[in-house]
């Protein structure tokens, strides 16, 4: 497989745990080291370490029903072993509220950077998701 291939899969498994609710395949995927960090479009918007990021995906993900992505004109430069990745994201489902019962559709349509590295596997070190409207 490529190496474009492979961090594109990568990305797409992020996503996808929110679709399978596999949340156990985050922490596959993520660089898990004092060097890692991300920013998020979601409160709190501080930067973040690796377990508080694993911790935050996994609430968000069991948090929305029905969830759908898509990534779009995904561009991805290579640096060796270190890859980046810009890409447009439209995300969607439906925000539950387990304690009250009732539910909000949301839709967040934002871009995103990643940066990976090979170690010997492609790994996400940082993420940064921003959102344009939603």
């Amino acid at each position: 497989m490529l190496d474009t291939e492979e961090i594109i899969k990568v990305i797409e498994t992020l996503f996808q745990a929110g679709v399978t609710k596999d949340l156990a395949s985050l922490r596959d995927i993520h660089l898990n080291d004092p060097k890692f960090s991300s920013f998020s479009d979601l409160p709190p918007y501080d930067l973040k370490d690796y377990q508080t990021t694993i911790e935050l995906e996994e609430l968000r993900f069991v948090s929305i029903s029905d969830y759908s992505y898509e990534i779009k004109n995904p561009k991805i430069s290579l640096f060796g072993n270190t890859a980046v990745v810009a890409l447009e994201l439209i995300q969607q489902g439906m925000l539950v509220d387990n304690k009250a019962f009732t539910g909000e559709h949301m839709k967040i349509i934002g871009r995103a950077t990643f940066v990976l590295v090979k170690q010997p596997t492609w790994k996400i070190a940082h993420i940064h998701l921003s959102k344009i409207e939603g």
